[in-house]
């Protein structure tokens, strides 16, 4: 007798084909019947009035630590969310010292060294959903150059590749980096092309939070394209955007130059969050001997160990009432004990260029969500799938249900080695979602920010049940995946 089966429910395959109805069945972790199923199951669950997809892929988080803090991760299941890419913008839980803090942006006590390790860990903990490794370059060069702005010799550099080539070996999917960061943004073209290579031979991606995303947009894409040219490999861009309001626009340009590269046989993807505000480390972002003015007069604070009774706040408005100016605020706000530690939120983007982004085919959906539950996080770590499905697809109908689902699965899974993954047939694993097309939305905002969604209604992982109707089963389904290994 099989697992479970999913009775007259709207299929969704992942693949972008039209929506047909049928039944699924589940059993022993994967699917092994679509259409008018036959076999017994010992559950039955009526999918009438909902559709079946396959889980959504988050292809860019930071969930490395997340995923030993909180294994249910609550705030990506009820998303629909199955799996995740984590070690984005050269931040990764790997390489480590054992017991030592890692240098991603998690900064928790590591109790491994590398990606086998970090694998133990995580999947000892009952994780609730699947996980892929990119190997960041930050967290690389930290451990071998701490934070120096030289550039490696070539000792240091041979270790560089070392690290990368352990954890290719080991089911990593690639490289990234994040050159607008401290180490990375130190670093020459030549530095990211050596490594890269290294990933050629497993023919993985090179996925980059670009050195600019505003006033030299377009001259970074040249870099990430040249990257991907010289060393050979596939070109992930992450969270493409133009901020600023006097880059708003410059997308279609960019987006141009990757449509360009494509038709000439390169391989490059986007991914993109469905917000017009980003956010990471407030420190990262400032000259403090001169904050940017216009810069700051878009913050919004969403940790802040040093204030937390300025979390959830504007920067300009708390300026307002200490009687200081914004850049003085910046000032006080980072240089405070433990004021290193503010995470920001920044209101830099055009709701056009967000549109415009979800309108291309080779544009996936990440959430770049920083999962710190103590404070007020962007809403994009609760909320990214269910707004795309509810603004963008049933609202404002930007793009169709089919190829959304496309691009939040089977494109997801192809580009980052989720093998047997991302479309609902036969054989394969059975991560799936259950959602009400009429109802799901996301609920989060910037002032209450952890807030599920509404109208996920069930989610499998491995073909186990960790979401049933808002209730967190405490199944632990994941697994940390190895790079096109089933």
């Amino acid at each position: 007798m099989a697992d479970t089966v999913i009775r007259n429910v709207s299929i969704v395959d992942g693949t972008g084909s039209k929506m047909f109805g049928g039944d699924v069945v589940i059993d022993e972790g994967r699917i092994i019947e679509v259409g008018s199923a036959t076999s017994k199951c010992n559950e039955e669950v009526d999918g009438s009035g909902f559709v079946l997809a396959p889980g959504f892929v988050d292809v860019h988080t930071h969930d490395d630590g997340a995923l030993i803090q909180h294994p249910g991760m609550a705030f990506k299941v009820s998303q629909g969310c199955t799996s995740v890419v984590v070690g984005n913008c050269g931040f990764s839980a790997v390489p480590a010292v054992n017991g030592e803090k890692t240098l991603d942006l998690s900064n928790i006590e590591s109790h491994w060294q590398d990606l086998e390790g970090y694998r133990r860990v995580v999947e000892d903990g009952n994780v609730a959903i699947n996980s892929m490794m990119l190997m960041g370059h930050n967290t690389i060069r930290s451990l071998e150059m701490k934070n120096l702005r030289d550039q490696p010799t070539d000792k240091q550099l041979e270790n560089m590749r070392q690290h990368v080539q352990k954890g290719m070996e080991q089911g990593a999917c690639g490289l990234s980096t994040g050159l607008v960061y401290k180490p990375g943004r130190w670093s020459q073209t030549e530095e990211i092309i050596e490594l890269a290579k290294v990933v050629s031979p497993f023919r993985g991606i090179y996925a980059t939070h670009m050195r600019n995303e505003n006033d030299q947009l377009l001259e970074a894409v040249d870099e990430a394209l040249l990257i991907g040219k010289e060393a050979q490999v596939a070109v992930q861009i992450s969270h493409h955007k133009a901020a600023g309001k006097a880059n708003w626009g410059k997308v279609g340009a960019s987006l141009s130059k990757i449509d360009a590269a494509v038709a000439a046989g390169r391989k490059v993807t986007l991914d993109v969050y469905p917000y017009t505000a980003g956010s990471g480390p407030m420190i990262q972002y400032f000259n403090l001997a001169n904050p940017d003015k216009e810069l700051a007069e878009a913050i919004q604070l969403a940790s802040c160990p040093a204030f937390r009774q300025y979390e959830g706040r504007m920067l300009i408005d708390i300026a307002d009432e200490l009687g200081i100016s914004p850049e003085d605020a910046v000032v006080l706000i980072l240089t405070a004990p433990e004021g290193a530690k503010t995470i920001c939120i920044q209101h830099v983007m055009n709701e056009a260029d967000v549109i415009t982004n979800l309108e291309h085919s080779l544009v996936m959906i990440g959430s770049d969500g920083l999962p710190d539950l103590e404070g007020r996080p962007h809403p994009r770590l609760y909320g990214t799938f269910p707004r795309v499905l509810g603004k963008y697809v049933r609202e404002q109908k930007i793009v169709h249900l089919e190829e959304a689902v496309r691009r939040m699965t089977s494109l997801s899974c192809d580009v980052h080695g989720l093998k047997d993954r991302g479309r609902v047939a036969v054989g394969k694993w059975a991560d799936l979602v259950l959602f009400n097309p009429n109802q799901i939305v996301d609920t989060a905002t910037y002032e209450e920010p952890q807030q599920e969604a509404v109208g996920v209604q069930r989610v499998w992982v491995n073909g186990r049940s960790v979401y049933e109707n808002g209730r967190h089963t405490g199944v632990g389904g994941g697994r940390v995946l190895r790079y096109n290994v089933a």
